[in-house]
Formats: C-alpha cells, structure tokens, sequence
C-alpha cells in the first residue's frame, strides 16, 4: 500500500480499514513508520491499538521501544498491554528489567503470563525466577500454574535448587491440578528430592495425578 493511502486509511471512521493501514506498515522503514503507528497509540479501537503494539515490535528504534512501554503502562485494556509486553520482549536484554517492573503492577492473567512467556524465551533464569515466585502467589490459577510450568524449566540453570524447592512446597497442594503441573516440572529434576515427591504423588488419591507422574513410563 502505497504511503499516501495508509495516511488516508489511518484516518477513517471504519477500524477495519485502519486495521489494514497499520498492518501495512510493515513494508517501510521505521523513520515512516513509527511515527504514524504511535500516532495511533490511543485509538478508540482497542484492536487497532493492538495492532499498534504488533507493529512496534517490529520496528525496532528507540521511539518504539519507549511507546511500547507507554502502551504496556498506561493501555486501559489488559490484550493491548499484552502485546505490548510480547512486542517489548523482542527487544532482547534491555526489555528484561521494564517486563518484570510490569509484572509486579499489572495483576491481570493475561498481561502476566505474556510477560511469564516472554522471560522463559529470554535466557534470564533470575528474573524468571523472581516473577515465578511472584506468579504463585497470585489469585489466578492459570498464572499460579505457569509459573510451576517456569520453574520447572530452571532444572538446568544455576537456580536449579531454589526452583526444586518452590515446586516441591506445592506437592500436598489441595488442587489435583496443581498437583499435576508440580508433576510434570519434578520430572525435569535428578535431584533425590524430586524422585522421592514424584514416588510420593505416583500414590497421589487423583488418578489423573497418578497418570500425570506415569506418562512417561507407559508404552507407546
């Protein structure tokens, strides 16, 4: 789409046809196009502003790594933060610090566990484990079964022991599907520790728990 109509379709009253304009900018540099997508950052449709935060993430400059963490602050939908904070993780290393200050502000699942996602692809094994820890005290389940998730996949950092002792607090969880995540991430550990609550929950009174602990054992 040529420049001229992408301005044009950026002001018209059918999102759609802003939603096509954004998307378009994906084909020029980001001296044209980050200008016009921030200036689409407080769109009245929460898609658009969406798209926004995709389109950022895919012009890296120092103008779209700050609106990103404008978006990621101040969006008063929790899906545009979201994207927000998966466009922001692109940027690599520099990212780490402003996704975990977000994480401990922003309480919503969703904005939680896109940042929770981003950090385990990010090769950063203490924050990652800062906001797992953070992540199981959280009111929402899927968060707390996330962050499980996370630690589990610590069994070969150099936080190893401290994962395989926030994992191992959760075995006598009262929620079978807990119990079942904690499951999983034991069997990613060698420790003595993790073989001893795995035998523990391979006698757990759920068997989708029990099944959970076997899966790996059953002939295929």
């Amino acid at each position: 789409m040529e420049i001229d109509k992408i301005k044009a379709e950026l002001s018209n009253p059918d999102f759609q046809y802003r939603l096509k304009a954004i998307a378009a900018l994906k084909d020029y540099e980001s001296e044209v196009a980050v200008p016009l997508l921030t200036s689409k950052l407080h769109d009245s449709e929460f898609l658009v502003r969406s798209f926004v935060a995709r389109g950022l993430g895919s012009q890296q400059s120092a103008e779209s790594f700050a609106a990103l963490i404008q978006i990621m602050k101040f969006d008063d939908t929790p899906n545009v933060r979201a994207e927000a904070a998966n466009s922001l993780s692109l940027f690599g290393r520099i990212a780490v610090s402003h996704l975990v200050l977000t994480y401990y502000q922003d309480d919503h699942w969703l904005v939680r566990r896109t940042i929770l996602a981003a950090l385990v692809e990010m090769d950063c094994p203490e924050e990652l484990f800062d906001i797992c820890v953070q992540g199981l005290k959280d009111e929402d389940f899927t968060v707390q079964e996330s962050s499980v998730d996370a630690l589990g996949l610590l069994a070969n950092s150099n936080l190893h022991v401290q994962a395989l002792s926030q994992i191992l607090n959760l075995v006598n969880d009262e929620s079978w599907r807990m119990r079942v995540r904690v499951a999983y991430a034991l069997k990613r550990f060698d420790q003595p520790e993790a073989k001893a609550a795995l035998n523990q929950l391979r006698q757990d009174k759920d068997h989708r728990v029990v099944g959970a602990t076997l899966e790996d054992l059953l002939p295929r």
